[in-house]
């Protein structure tokens, strides 16, 4: 056969114009791309100056362009938000979990004329001025805080360190009114509020955000929990806890697992800031039995913790599906000290899958179909699921959501009965053992009751209001009226009866708030674990060394 000689120089030539052709692709595309960039910046340019110009009324420049970047930003996903310069400290407080100010926060009842203090941190500036929960907040040196927004309050109560500042505040209950000089100092929001001994065999600790030493702090409360020399397990509760810094998801692990030991990878557009994030030091325990409590309002750096030590095997999930955000913010200067906070990645755990929710529906993640989850092994070789959240080895159903406890909850209903009660009871026992009786209960369904703030409509009172006015505009409310009626009435009785029927869930909720008029936070913890069903659970696995060993095995 004939040998056939290519002559190299012609054969590249094909090859070269086709490389060539991809730059000038390429380069079309890119120029297109600036080019509308361009356009559209100049678009939005000009509409600003002709509305500004022009428009009938005058135009706050910077609240008509916050609300453009807002809703911008909004399109991108809920976690790409702009910071502006007057939110910068605030912004900064909630990553280092740490700001100069009286160590109070504050809040307004929908019709309250004056804002109130929630909760005075203990041992911080307000508390040690004699300032209490539900105290009303008049003045701020001499100013009236009437009408003023809870925000631009707070901006006024932050200052230097060691600076002064005059509250005049009113005591409820009394109306008394009294005036207190305040000296401002740094105030730190402890991450690991409360650790403990459940009973004689486990122990317990609370991590609330992933703030600064968020990792030392879980450190030292398990080396003081391992003092106890009868500890056989630890429940770790992360619920509610809605992540911070990566570097701390990090640090955290480590106390758990080994030195060099892959925690999470990020991957986004950029290939140059890819990551890997491994553990740096010697774990403070890799034996002892833990289980990690989750829920619906853990995320990001909470998914990563739970999630790295599902895929170990190192620890036993009880509770509820995770948030499921798998993304990676970080802030960028864009002038005048303020700046954007946008998400630049996406964040893998060991096992290689990532939790990131694909979409999202005001806010909220929305489940995602068994069909488009992808499958991963954990080390022992047991199968989890990425797309959604962090699942829970153990599930738990969660706490009730009904409308009712909503309402109480937001109208400040259980907040109000608790500052009540605190004035009628000088002192209580201790938060461990504390429980209002039934006689209390019913003292605060009668305050309740009388206060005329515990209305509310229900979904389906809304769908049954719908369908009265469609059946009215084509012609059937004739027809149905008496069943609609029979039904609303039904309604009405349910939503009253609803005190009664989550009695249990309001009890507890109010346990909460009163044990923390007496003892802040840790009481507020202590006694919210007396009742805890997660806690129960997790407790009833620890201490089942079988089903614990089995559950973490293929």
């Amino acid at each position: 056969m004939k040998k056939i000689t290519v002559n190299k120089r012609y054969w590249l030539l094909p090859v070269v114009a086709l490389a060539a052709f991809g730059i000038a692709t390429t380069t079309i595309k890119e120029d297109n791309k600036y080019f509308e960039i361009s356009k559209n910046i100049e678009i939005f340019t000009n509409l600003y100056k002709e509305i500004n110009t022009f428009y009938v009324d005058d135009l706050d420049p910077s609240k008509i362009m916050r609300t453009g970047i807002d809703a911008m930003l909004e399109s991108l996903d809920p976690y790409t938000n702009y910071i502006s310069e007057a939110e910068i400290e605030g912004f900064t407080m909630t990553v280092r979990g740490k700001y100069s100010g009286i160590g109070a926060t504050i809040n307004r009842n929908p019709g309250d004329i004056y804002p109130f203090v929630t909760n005075p941190y203990e041992g911080f500036p307000a508390q040690k001025a004699g300032i209490k929960a539900g105290d009303f907040l008049l003045e701020v040196d001499g100013k009236s805080t009437k009408g003023k927004s809870t925000n631009d309050i707070s901006e006024i109560l932050r200052g230097a360190t060691g600076s002064g500042i005059e509250l005049k505040l009113k005591r409820p209950i009394t109306n008394k009114e009294y005036t207190v000089n305040v000296t401002r100092g740094e105030v730190k929001i402890p991450n690991v509020p409360y650790y403990g001994m459940l009973n004689d065999e486990v122990g317990y600790l609370t991590l609330t955000t992933f703030t600064e030493d968020a990792g030392k702090n879980v450190a030292n409360a398990v080396r003081e929990l391992k003092k106890n020399t009868g500890l056989k397990g630890i429940v770790f509760d992360l619920r509610g806890n809605g992540g911070g810094l990566l570097i701390e998801a990090v640090n955290v692990s480590n106390v758990f697992i080994g030195k060099n030991e892959l925690v999470a990878a990020t991957r986004g557009k950029v290939k140059d800031r890819d990551k890997n994030f491994s553990t740096l030091n010697a774990p403070v325990d890799l034996d002892i039995p833990v289980t990690v409590l989750i829920d619906e309002g853990s995320a990001s750096a909470s998914e990563i913790v739970s999630g790295v030590l599902q895929d170990l095997d190192r620890a036993v999930l009880v509770g509820q599906k995770s948030y499921g955000k798998g993304l990676v913010q970080n802030t960028r200067d864009v002038g005048f000290n303020s700046r954007v906070k946008m998400t630049i990645a996406k964040y893998y755990i060991p096992s290689g899958r990532c939790i990131q929710a694909v979409s999202y529906k005001d806010g909220e993640p929305i489940e995602i179909p068994d069909s488009l989850k992808a499958k991963f092994k954990t080390r022992n070789g047991r199968m989890v699921y990425d797309g959604g959240g962090i699942y829970p080895d153990v599930k738990i159903k969660g706490p009730a959501k009904a409308a009712g406890i909503t309402v109480l909850l937001r109208k400040n209903l259980i907040f109000d009965y608790a500052t009540q009660y605190f004035y009628k009871n000088p002192s209580i026992a201790d938060a461990k053992s504390f429980s209002l009786t039934d006689a209390d209960y019913d003292d605060f369904v009668k305050f309740v009751q009388e206060s005329g703030k515990y209305t509310y409509s229900t979904k389906s009172e809304k769908a049954l209001k719908n369908l009265e006015s469609k059946a009215k505009k084509e012609n059937y409310l004739g027809e149905i009226q008496g069943e609609i009626n029979a039904m609303k009435q039904k309604m009405v009785t349910d939503k009253s009866n609803d005190l009664r029927k989550y009695k249990k869930e309001i009890k507890d909720l109010l346990e909460r708030e009163v044990a923390s008029r007496y003892y802040y936070v840790q009481g507020k913890i202590q006694v919210s674990l007396k009742n805890d069903e997660e806690v129960a659970k997790a407790i009833e696995v620890l201490q089942n060394t079988s089903q614990y060993k089995s559950l973490l095995q293929k």
